[in-house]
């Protein structure tokens, strides 16, 4: 078995753009190496693997969301299993990402369930970097229509600021309800 790349640390080896986050992955193998949507990104150069967290952290778990108003230069997304994200629970900074609907073709359509890859691209989006966020999702066949199914709540996202961010989500859970029958 071969030895992931060490880290590469320069800025701005990502992308050609100067305002492009660092990006950084934990990974614990647990699943299929073929599948593994962190690796494809790490492979492309988009991301490297790191044994623990860096810069803000993107946890489910986090009670915080993700707004566009936060300005961290560094990003590190989980490639655990559900189990093991509770050891992670106490990293501080952490965030977790607002409403959004996966495209993978693991969880297709379900609300939440985001690969890494989708989580990384969905935090440049909100974080104003939607140039990286759509070279992340191009390393996918199904990358560019999971960008295009959330482009409005990815843009709303966007424009909220920590104030405002849960009343932002809360619209967003309502226009995926449907409107509500009236009562009488």
């Amino acid at each position: 078995m071969t030895q992931p790349k060490p880290p590469n640390y320069s800025r701005n080896s990502r992308s050609e753009g100067v305002n492009c986050l660092e990006l950084w992955v934990v990974r614990s193998g647990e699943d299929n190496p073929k599948k593994c949507t962190a690796l494809r990104v790490v492979k492309a150069g988009l991301a490297d693997l790191v044994d623990g967290p860096r810069g803000l952290l993107l946890n489910p778990f986090s009670e915080t969301l993700l707004a566009g108003d936060l300005s961290p230069t560094d990003l590190t997304a989980l490639d655990v299993s559900w189990n093991l994200l509770e050891s992670f629970s106490r990293h501080q900074p952490a965030v977790r990402l607002p409403l959004l609907v996966a495209v993978n073709p693991t969880n297709y359509g379900k609300l939440h369930k985001l690969s890494t890859a989708e989580a990384l691209a969905s935090a440049c989006w909100i974080l104003g970097r939607q140039e990286q966020a759509e070279k992340l999702m191009a390393c996918f066949k199904w990358g560019p229509h999971f960008l295009e199914l959330n482009r409005e709540r990815l843009e709303a996202y966007r424009l909220a600021d920590s104030r405002t961010i849960q009343e932002a989500e809360q619209r967003q859970v309502e226009l995926l309800a449907g409107p509500q029958p009236k009562r009488l």
